[in-house]
């Protein structure tokens, strides 16, 4: 099935991230490897063994050569051959709850980047965070930022430097983590919370920042198409004036675009493009093609600067 997908995207110029496990149980996660090892006899105290128990992480590595390697078998290319194919992704979300130092989850990106790129080297790599900020920022810095009580044991300073994260990720859910709050309250958050992520990415981390997930839940008391046309309108706003700048913020990525017919895998952030308002498909649309032009002027200006440095050569 996944051979199809990728052979589909290639087809109509879509490239992919693929994420290589899950942190929660939907499609198996890192339950279903901590499962399996106490299957093989494995003394499992939680699933926040998954990233500390020999067995679960040689599970775990072995996944990622058997994707890593596979060929695919509609195009005849390996994955790790595959330019359809922009990233990899360690772990959706990854959480430890059991060592909110940071330190268990910060040694397991180290050991699975090094694992990846000794497969991989064509493709960049990022590691699926969230965006909390832990230890190595200033207790100031996370306490302003962090929505309050959220710590998950990630860093997204630290994590992000380890060698082989290719680049950064960001995901933003004000209505889950300030339920409490209005929309307008949520909004302002967002913004401070895009700005400490794009000013840290270019400052700090000197790698780009994909805005990886961003969205308004139907499901929210009080919801309507505007707010989240408001939501989506500032997070492009963010992302649009830091690419303009030649800053770290290359993109973003809302969650979730669906198709008619799957409506059961349904979370309430869902737009499918047939049933949503004209104007939430009016900002998706157009801001998109704002970052397009943008990508197409840079690239222009770059050309332009080879041809004048191969003139300046050859006059030499």
């Amino acid at each position: 099935g996944l051979d199809f997908v990728l052979s589909e995207a290639r087809k109509n110029g879509i490239k992919v991230i693929l994420s290589l496990v899950n942190n929660y149980d939907t499609f198996g996660g890192k339950k279903q490897y901590v499962e399996w090892a106490r299957g093989r006899g494995q003394a499992i105290g939680s699933e926040d063994d998954f990233f500390t128990n020999s067995l679960v992480k040689a599970f775990y590595k072995n996944h990622v050569k058997t994707v890593l390697t596979r060929v695919n078998t509609v195009t005849g290319v390996a994955y790790k051959d595959d330019p359809t194919i922009l990233a990899w992704e360690l772990m959706n979300e990854p959480r430890c709850q059991s060592d909110l130092s940071g330190r268990t989850i910060q040694s397991w990106i180290t050991e699975m980047a090094a694992h990846v790129k000794s497969i991989d080297g064509n493709h960049m790599l990022e590691a699926g965070l969230e965006g909390f900020y832990g230890a190595s920022s200033s207790s100031s810095r996370a306490a302003s930022v962090n929505p309050a009580g959220r710590q998950v044991g990630t860093d997204f300073i630290a994590n992000n430097r380890v060698p082989g994260i290719d680049f950064a990720t960001v995901h933003s859910y004000p209505d889950q983590w300030l339920s409490s709050s209005d929309d307008q309250a949520q909004r302002n958050f967002l913004g401070r919370w895009l700005d400490a992520h794009i000013a840290d990415a270019q400052g700090t981390l000197r790698k780009p920042l994909l805005i990886a997930e961003f969205g308004k839940s139907q499901r929210d008391p009080g919801f309507s198409s505007a707010q989240r046309d408001a939501q989506f309108g500032m997070v492009y706003a963010k992302i649009y004036q830091s690419a303009r700048k030649g800053g770290p913020t290359v993109g973003g990525l809302f969650w979730q675009l669906m198709a008619d017919g799957m409506d059961s895998y349904g979370d309430g952030y869902q737009v499918i493009f047939a049933e949503a308002p004209a104007s939430t498909t009016g900002v998706i649309t157009y801001e998109s093609r704002k970052l397009k032009m943008l990508g197409k002027a840079f690239a222009r200006a770059e050309r332009a600067k080879g041809d004048a440095s191969g003139k300046v050569t050859g006059g030499n």
